[in-house]
């Protein structure tokens, strides 16, 4: 076995939810601390002169003021969506049907999928992400794909086929049949292999039947360790449009409800426009939602309520939802979370915001016992941050009074440049 791995620098530790305590107790950014990293894993931590002492065979890789941090999680991307992102002026049912179908038709090629899997897992690490939650395509060559090169990465991912047999185009429609038989295929190929997790997918209420809902509720019901994703309340017409297909469903939550797609394991992308009654079933049997700002801002969807939904006690994770988001970056995502907190009165503190990238994201896709914080037995995902990366950053960095302070100017003004390195499963990338 090769020697141990020690890394050096500043260590941003979890130490409880920022939302439920004080941000600067709830997180804590340690000076000159080392973190060993052995087999893929977080074997122990602390001191940096203390972990030298105890470990005098490992390599050291220094990383001086930066800081070493848990990768970025982003818990709902539309992989498929990485050549259209940054599509012009359009809402979300008219951006669907001139950008993303269109593109979505191109991954019934496997080579093209192969390839657009590839250039997405590139661009994202670059950007210190490590873990994604994708939907794929309704081809189960996309999901094939993305998991191929996740799994050549050693990363730590979940995805599933999208289902849709209504409302989109003829070469994009499965059946309620052929999307329970796909996924549970690719559910037996993939789910629980190396780090690979299966989502069942069905994109959202107005692409699904009630047939086809019933049989992504029932393939749930068989597989209830499984992860649910989809779309909920994003725009005000999506709504509408949801009441005139369903006109008996109480709200839109209810066209799930009523199939099974309603559950703890449940991720329900965005999540803006909630009734109350909708507010009070997510939160009564602990589903996640996920808030993806710089997409409900790019297609003009609203601001989420990140402050009113913590307090009731809703988990939450943060997301690009590339390719409706317009960044890869979660350092932009974060960044526009606090500008949607800041036009609802309520700015978030910079540990609030990263613990939403890392351990809330990781908490929503039910991964926080594997990755999201660097703690002892933690798998080794980690994402190390210049705090001065470009002298616009350095310059403000300089008149910091302390580390969150620091922080948050890279929060808001960093991009890639500000990633030293990214770590995925013990290995530089």
């Amino acid at each position: 076995m090769p020697d141990p791995t020690l890394l050096t620098g500043r260590v941003l530790r979890v130490l409880d939810n920022p939302f439920d305590a004080p941000p600067e107790d709830a997180l804590k950014i340690e000076d000159k601390w080392g973190l060993l990293i052995e087999a893929g894993r977080i074997s122990d931590l602390g001191p940096a002169e203390q972990m030298r002492m105890a470990y005098p065979v490992a390599t050291e890789i220094a990383y001086g003021s930066d800081l070493i941090c848990p990768g970025f999680i982003d818990a709902h991307v539309h992989f498929p969506q990485t050549a259209i992102i940054a599509s012009w002026g359009k809402r979300l049912i008219d951006w669907l049907n001139s950008y993303t179908f269109p593109e979505e038709m191109r991954f019934g090629d496997p080579a093209y999928a192969a390839e657009i899997a590839a250039r997405y897992f590139d661009l994202v690490t670059a950007h210190g992400t490590t873990t994604v939650c994708s939907f794929c395509t309704i081809h189960p060559d996309s999901v094939d794909a993305f998991f191929t090169e996740a799994q050549a990465r050693n990363m730590r991912v979940v995805g599933g086929k999208t289902c849709m047999d209504r409302n989109a185009p003829e070469g994009l429609r499965d059946t309620a049949q052929t999307a329970y038989d796909d996924s549970k295929a690719l559910l037996a190929k993939w789910h629980g292999v190396d780090r690979l997790s299966y989502a069942i997918t069905p994109r959202f209420s107005p692409t699904s039947t009630p047939d086809q809902l019933q049989a992504m509720g029932a393939l749930w019901a068989e597989n209830p360790d499984c992860l649910m994703q989809t779309h909920l309340s994003e725009q005000t017409d999506e709504i509408a449009w949801v009441k005139s297909l369903f006109p008996e469903a109480r709200d839109y939550l209810d066209t799930y409800e009523a199939h099974g797609l309603l559950g703890e394991n449940g991720l329900y992308g965005h999540a803006i426009h909630l009734e109350p009654r909708e507010r009070d079933r997510l939160r009564e049997v602990g589903a996640a939602l996920v808030h993806c700002p710089t997409s409900n801002t790019f297609i003009g969807s609203g601001l989420f309520d990140m402050n009113g939904l913590m307090d009731e006690g809703h988990r939450i994770g943060l997301a690009t939802d590339t390719g409706g988001g317009s960044s890869f970056s979660m350092l932009r995502t974060m960044a526009a979370a606090y500008e949607i907190g800041q036009l609802r009165g309520t700015p978030l503190h910079a540990a609030q915001l990263i613990w939403l990238a890392t351990a809330g994201s990781a908490t929503a896709l039910k991964l926080d016992r594997r990755v999201g914080a660097l703690a002892r037995g933690m798998e080794a995902d980690l994402c190390v941050l210049d705090l001065s990366s470009t002298p616009a950053i350095a310059q403000r960095s300089a008149r910091a009074e302390d580390s969150w302070e620091e922080l948050f100017a890279t929060i808001m003004m960093g991009d890639d440049r500000a990633v030293r390195a990214t770590w995925v499963n013990g290995k530089v990338v």
